[in-house]
């Protein structure tokens, strides 16, 4: 005796995707903390230090003729907006590519750094060190160069950046994501206009720092207090 049986196929469960976290905050954690601990440390050294020094040129990697232009305040002015595009651009890929923990956050770090000192040569040397000619306040000894804090970030994120990446490339074998939605027009015309708004602001501080280039690479004695 047999009994007709049926098979009903189940239906698969949609499983819930797990949100991913978000990288923005901890990104831009890191770069506002590069910058405060840079700033601060230069603040310091402008008035405390007698190793301090403005760095108003470019550096031995750029060569002597690179670094007159850095140094010249109307190529030096228009080298800082170069600078702050590619920047700008870094940063963005860091804050919107989904990059995993171990790359961006030396990434950050390296980042971080060379904002901060750009930030130098955009006016923020008026508060950081008063007087001084735009360049990035160096008061870290290493042979006969000075350095700052920044480019201790600049150097070792540039290091561990470099082998996470190496490390990431010998061992990609995920699935490609899925690309973001394009944005829509009016998405686009918001992003134009902040655009637009960011580099005409852009330009006229440069053109302050140009303009108020200031005079002296080194403290005047009274800045520089002594502990009796």
């Amino acid at each position: 005796m047999s009994h007709d049986s049926t098979t009903v196929l189940a239906s698969p469960v949609p499983v819930a995707r797990q949100p991913r976290p978000r990288r923005q905050p901890t990104v831009l954690a890191l770069l506002a903390a590069v910058i405060v601990a840079d700033q601060v440390t230069k603040g310091w050294a402008w008035r405390h230090s007698p190793l301090v020094k403005i760095n108003f040129g470019g550096n031995i990697f750029v060569g002597d003729t690179i670094s007159r232009w850095y140094a010249d305040p109307v190529t030096g002015a228009l080298l800082d907006l170069m600078d702050f595009g590619v920047l700008t651009a870094a940063a963005l890929i860091l804050l919107r590519r989904r990059l995993p923990a171990f790359v961006f956050v030396p990434g950050a770090l390296m980042v971080g750094g060379w904002i901060s000192n750009l930030l130098d040569r955009l006016g923020l040397h008026h508060i950081t060190a008063p007087g001084s000619v735009r360049g990035a306040v160096d008061f870290i000894p290493l042979g006969s160069i000075r350095y700052n804090v920044a480019d201790v970030f600049i150097v070792v994120g540039t290091l561990l950046f470099m082998l996470a990446v190496t490390a990431r490339a010998r061992t990609a074998n995920r699935s490609a994501t899925a690309s973001p939605p394009r944005p829509t027009g009016h998405r686009r015309r918001q992003a134009w206009l902040s655009g637009v708004a960011s580099a005409v602001c852009l330009v006229v501080v440069v053109g302050f720092g140009a303009v108020n280039y200031g005079g002296v690479t080194t403290p005047t004695s009274p800045s520089i207090t002594t502990i009796r």
